[in-house]
């Protein structure tokens, strides 16, 4: 969690139904409708083309904003996504406590399940190292190619081996993804 102004805001991307998270957890609706609000107004940035990436939690907010705002987001990309939140620990964890025990209100909030449904305009790119400490209990990137799949989404899932979950990693494909960006908001 971390402060900015007078506002809260916890990770994995919801926006918290359950007290006393409710109140203030918005971060779904601040990097989809305040932040891009903000940078328009602030900065001389094309709201035309916008792309979003993450990594690890950031990387599974990155995935879902992009599938639930596909008018918004012209390219997503993601390094070792928390790719099917309601299948592992830490998004039943998450979940639960920001969402509560309802489970079909969870399902607007993982990537796997919304791109079965439907695909992203475009193409994902997602990294994901082969030596992450967290990839078969938390990351599920196997659920999430299977998701895409179904609908027809085109995905580039890349297995890198020998790469964990550090910053190293993300550092040596960063390039990758900022081209894979270039060529869908062209």
């Amino acid at each position: 969690m971390r402060q900015l102004g007078l506002r809260l805001f916890a990770g994995f991307y919801v926006d918290a139904t359950e007290a006393p998270w409710s109140q203030y957890y918005r971060m779904y609706s601040y990097v989809t409708r305040e932040l891009p609000e903000l940078v328009a107004a602030e900065l001389p940035a094309r709201t035309d083309a916008t792309g979003i990436f993450g990594h690890s939690m950031g990387g599974h907010g990155a995935l879902v904003c992009a599938l639930r705002n596909p008018g918004r987001y012209k390219s997503v990309s993601a390094f070792a996504p928390i790719a099917a939140p309601m299948q592992c620990p830490w998004g039943k964890k998450a979940f639960g406590n920001y969402l509560g025990t309802n489970t079909d209100s969870w399902r607007e909030y993982d990537a796997s399940e919304l791109v079965a449904r439907r695909a992203f305009p475009g193409s994902i790119l997602i990294d994901q190292g082969t030596a992450d400490q967290f990839l078969v209990e938390q990351l599920l990137p196997e659920k999430f190619a299977a998701a895409a799949a179904k609908s027809g989404q085109p995905l580039r899932l890349r297995m890198q081996p020998g790469y964990d979950h550090g910053y190293y990693f993300i550092q040596t494909f960063m390039a990758d993804h900022l081209r894979h960006h270039a060529e869908q908001l062209k």
